[in-house]
């Protein structure tokens, strides 16, 4: 298994539903076509299929959006342990092909830190991915939550911040008028990016990454635009005194980013460019995307055979430990 060039191909962002907590999606987050759900519900035959042509050894899995995130504490603590249970049996009958991301309860964050612990000691995930707002309404960086990225830091495994549908009010303000029309510009077209590079300052100007300098932070889509603005972000920051030292600098040191859907040159040597190709994991956000779409690309990125198999499989398996 590899792509045509001979390379390990291992891919960090590939989504799936089960099915009982997808049912308890409710309206904006039910918009998933029928093609795309019924590979998101395959966690077989059809997924492997998907793999095998394009070239896929390794998938790690991650529940699609919103996930657990915009259910009350007491059913998102309970749903936890089942999803994340039963995607353990899906790694455990298949660990060649399979690894899998935790889903958290956030609207209880002491009880997501103590599944994110059972879900890599005991299960052996490699993180856990986190779906846009809690609730729908509060970033992750508020303090209240900062037990998940101290469980998350000692544990000495990332979180992948993952976007879902934008604050309601945001929608309203910026959105309304052609949502209608355009569906995507609320998500991958543009609401998802908005909302989850939102995300990704915050965590840096929240003082979390000071406070656990071990924190691993991954955001996908080539990092929701962020390389391309790290220098406009940094010098405006700047201009007035404060605890940041560097905001690029904190983002390049805690972050790493995946080409999950956003297969661009531009955008990925832009990435090269201010992060390095140390900091690039390659994804394919599968089933939203294509996978031979994503492994045909990599193979022409000109970029070096060193850097290109660092993006394809070695810098995952150095921060998943794979």
């Amino acid at each position: 298994m590899a792509t045509t060039g001979g390379s390990k191909v291992i891919a960090i962002e590939e989504h799936y539903f089960d099915t009982e907590l997808a049912a308890l999606f409710s309206g904006r987050d039910v918009r998933t076509p029928p093609p795309i759900r019924e590979k998101m519900n395959d966690l077989g035959a059809i997924r492997l299929k998907d793999m095998d042509a394009a070239g896929i050894d390794l998938q790690v899995l991650s529940h699609g959006a919103p996930s657990l995130q915009k259910l009350d504490a007491e059913t998102a603590t309970r749903m936890a342990r089942l999803v994340n249970d039963r995607l353990h049996e899906t790694v455990t009958d298949n660990p060649e092909r399979f690894q899998g991301f935790a889903a958290l309860p956030t609207a209880d964050p002491k009880a997501s830190a103590d599944e994110l612990e059972r879900c890599v000691t005991k299960l052996g995930f490699k993180g856990a991915m986190v779906h846009g707002l809690t609730g729908g309404t509060e970033f992750l960086d508020e303090k209240r939550f900062w037990p998940i990225f101290e469980r998350a830091a000692a544990l000495d495994v990332p979180l992948y911040i993952h976007p879902s549908i934008p604050h309601e009010d945001v929608i309203q303000a910026y959105y309304k008028d052609y949502v209608e029309e355009f569906p995507g510009l609320l998500t991958a077209g543009w609401g998802f990016t908005v909302e989850t590079a939102t995300a990704g300052i915050r965590i840096v100007l929240s003082g979390v990454l000071d406070a656990y300098p071990n924190l691993k932070i991954i955001l996908g889509h080539l990092g929701e635009g962020l390389p391309f603005l790290l220098v406009r972000i940094d010098e405006a920051l700047s201009r007035t005194e404060s605890r940041l030292s560097s905001f690029r600098d904190a983002f390049c040191e805690h972050f790493w980013i995946t080409t999950s859907g956003n297969f661009s040159d531009t955008a990925l040597l832009c990435s090269v460019m201010e992060m390095g190709a140390d900091r690039i994991i390659f994804s394919v956000d599968y089933p939203y995307a294509s996978n031979e779409a994503g492994t045909r690309w990599i193979e022409t990125i000109p970029l070096s055979t060193e850097d290109r198999e660092k993006i394809l499989h070695g810098n995952a398996e150095k921060l998943l430990g794979l």
